[in-house]
């Protein structure tokens, strides 16, 4: 189980490709999801900059447990032992492939956990959560609006009942902004990303209202098209070892969907959220 949204085969579909493969155009530290870039640097100070911002929104620094719900290769997991002093640190991912990697490293305040949101038992209380790049996957296009926004709520509850009082989260999420589900790219729905689907900012509003408060927000996306010009420079460059490694066609459809990003990034049919929320306490 992994959630009203899309089912652990359906990512593993997608991230479980290889681990050799992403290494060849993603940056050192194997961060996919949106950068998060200041003036000329490279993409992975850019990274890094995106995680330690959201590390700072959900108050990361020196607390005892963190949890991050989509944790990919565990670069923020690395990041918030190694330089913000968390003592533990849980991620949770659908992919085979990324738990193994992150376990293999063997960091003993890091933990990875072949599991969805949906079905994760604490044990004890998080002080801080961080989810970038999986609310994409928290709902499917086939889902009515209704079933859609429930998904969405039960999501911000389980973070409410497994943040201690006081602990704030911070989430990064593509939204729909000049488009809506039904311009959904079929190409990425078939063969990117399937059983999954973009959210409204108003509808992540509307799922959160009563649970949490939004402190801050950023809409990003001329920085998505930034990042996702880096990965398709980067892919270019290293096409002979990636189609060594995955085969062409595999290699083809990667480069049209990183080109789609950027065309849809820059024409604005989507955004790039992030939001940084505080529980808040029930007064009832």
């Amino acid at each position: 189980m992994s959630g009203p949204g899309a089912s652990a085969a359906a990512i593993q579909r997608h991230y479980d490709i290889g681990d050799e493969f992403y290494a060849l155009w993603l940056d050192e530290s194997r961060t996919y999801s949106c950068a998060l870039w200041e003036g000329e640097e490279d993409l992975h100070a850019a990274q890094l900059r995106k995680i330690d911002w959201h590390l700072a929104r959900c108050g990361a620094q020196g607390v005892r447990r963190l949890l991050d719900i989509g944790c990919g290769w565990g670069a923020l997991l690395r990041r918030a032992t190694e330089r913000h002093g968390v003592a533990q640190a849980v991620g949770l991912t659908l992919s085979a492939a990324q738990q193994r990697l992150i376990e293999a490293n063997g960091r003993p305040r890091v933990e990875a956990r072949l599991e969805g949101w949906a079905e994760h038992r604490p044990g004890a209380t998080y002080d801080a959560i961080v989810s970038i790049g999986a609310f994409e996957h928290f709902a499917r296009l086939d889902q009515s609006p209704a079933e859609k926004l429930a998904g969405y709520r039960a999501f911000f509850t389980f973070c409410h009942e497994a943040l201690a009082p006081g602990g704030r989260l911070s989430l990064q999420t593509i939204t729909y902004e000049n488009a809506d589900r039904r311009d959904f790219s079929r190409f990425f729905a078939e063969h990117i990303f399937p059983e999954s689907d973009l959210p409204h900012l108003t509808e992540i509003v509307s799922a959160a209202q009563g649970l949490f408060e939004i402190e801050q927000l950023r809409q990003d996306r001329a920085h998505y098209a930034r990042t996702a010009r880096a990965w398709l420079s980067r892919l270019k460059a290293q096409r002979a070892a990636a189609e060594a490694l995955v085969g062409a066609e595999t290699v083809e459809r990667y480069k049209k969907y990183l080109g789609l990003l950027v065309l849809g990034f820059h024409a604005g049919t989507m955004n790039l959220a992030r939001i940084g929320l505080r529980r808040l306490e029930k007064w009832r």
